[in-house]
């Protein structure tokens, strides 16, 4: 078992007396590109990391389920409504097995984690990922992983509250290491692309700027809607459906979201195709240009992204952008494995010369999805 592994089958033997049935893990995940064009239809490609959030479970013999948190050293009774904690997400899932139909006798579960919170690494994912694989498990009910990501996302959706789509689930669950994730938000079709950076010598250099995203809730609407009435103007059922030549006839706001979300997907597909041609460097270069876009039409990036993105890029990074829905939170960089440290403490420099909060930095290759361990 992995280090947070053992950690959570220590909590469930030190909290309930006896060791737990089973161990299950997940990760986090980064998008490697395919920005804002999940609610338009279009395509991500993510990739899970190497940090976890890991769930030993067992049955309750006295019929009282209960949840406890190593990292927050709290226990909760597995009943419970929405209270805005990290509780919501255990509970959601337990709840969807429930209203799915499956038998859902009461069950005590220990948690511990190791993915940065609040950073947009997705711990929200790996921790409802986590559980529903170790439950899918420990029922013996066979669901298929794309199913149970499904259900993870209606947890979100519904218990949670958190109008998600669903790639932060599919990547905790089906992602494969040394692969990213190639998925159509469409059909929910998906397909691994090799992305083996450990034998090229490179690692993925994530930098977080901790600026948080709460304040930009209105912004993320506003650009759903130019979307959605851009596809109406354009009398296509998502922007997904629309080609560059379409752009003509939009102006504005619209023209300049649609410019994004047409290019993008096409940055998606090349990048699939570069990548299983080995061609690192072409991946750079779009994840370049898809920052720019990020940055330039669809607005959604802060000085500190672009700092970041500006620094590695004269640093010597074959490519960088912003991930995630952008306003803060964290931007990627593709390097060789061994100058990360040296860009990391350009990048520190740069955002004391400007006064920015010191940003925090990992290191990551693409990961295992979820597993069950024992």
């Amino acid at each position: 078992m992995r280090e947070i592994e053992e950690k959570a089958a220590r909590a469930y033997g030190e909290r309930f007396g006896e060791e737990p049935e089973l161990v299950a893990s997940a990760p986090g995940r980064i998008n490697l590109i395919g920005e804002y064009t999940d609610f338009n239809g279009g395509f991500v490609l993510p990739c899970a990391i190497e940090r976890r959030i890991a769930a030993a479970v067992g049955a309750a013999p006295d019929g009282r389920g209960a949840l406890f948190s190593a990292d927050f050293d709290e226990e909760v009774p597995l009943d419970g409504e929405r209270e805005g904690s990290w509780a919501d997400y255990p509970r959601g899932i337990a709840r969807e097995f429930a209203q799915s139909g499956a038998e859902t006798p009461p069950f005590r579960a220990a948690f511990a984690g190791n993915v940065p919170l609040g950073s947009g690494l997705s711990s929200s994912a790996a921790i409802e990922a986590a559980t529903a694989l170790a439950l899918n498990t420990l029922l013996g009910l066979g669901t298929p992983r794309k199913d149970l990501a499904l259900l993870c996302q209606r947890a979100e959706n519904d218990f949670v509250g958190v109008p998600s789509g669903i790639m932060d689930q599919y990547a905790s669950l089906l992602c494969g290491a040394g692969a990213a994730l190639l998925i159509d938000c469409r059909t929910l079709e998906s397909e691994p692309v090799p992305l083996d950076l450990e034998a090229a010598g490179l690692a993925l250099l994530v930098c977080d700027t901790r600026i948080q995203r709460s304040l930009a809730d209105t912004g993320y609407e506003d650009r759903r809607e130019n979307c959605e009435s851009a596809a109406r103007r354009l009398g296509v059922e998502e922007l997904r459906d629309a080609r560059e030549k379409d752009l003509e006839r939009l102006s504005g706001e619209e023209l300049k979201r649609a410019r994004h979300v047409v290019r993008e997907n096409d940055r998606v597909v090349e990048a699939v195709r570069v990548l299983r041609e080995g061609d690192f460097a072409g991946f750079g270069c779009l994840m370049h240009d898809s920052h720019l876009s990020l940055r330039d039409d669809f607005e959604v990036s802060t000085p500190e992204l672009d700092a970041f993105v500006d620094a590695v890029r004269e640093s010597g990074s074959l490519g960088a952008r912003l991930t995630g829905a952008g306003f803060g939170g964290c931007a990627i960089a593709l390097v060789n494995s061994a100058d990360a440290d040296a860009l990391a403490s350009s990048t520190r420099r740069a955002f004391e010369e400007r006064s920015f909060e010191e940003p925090v930095f990992y290191k990551f290759r693409p990961a295992a999805g979820a597993e069950v361990v024992s």
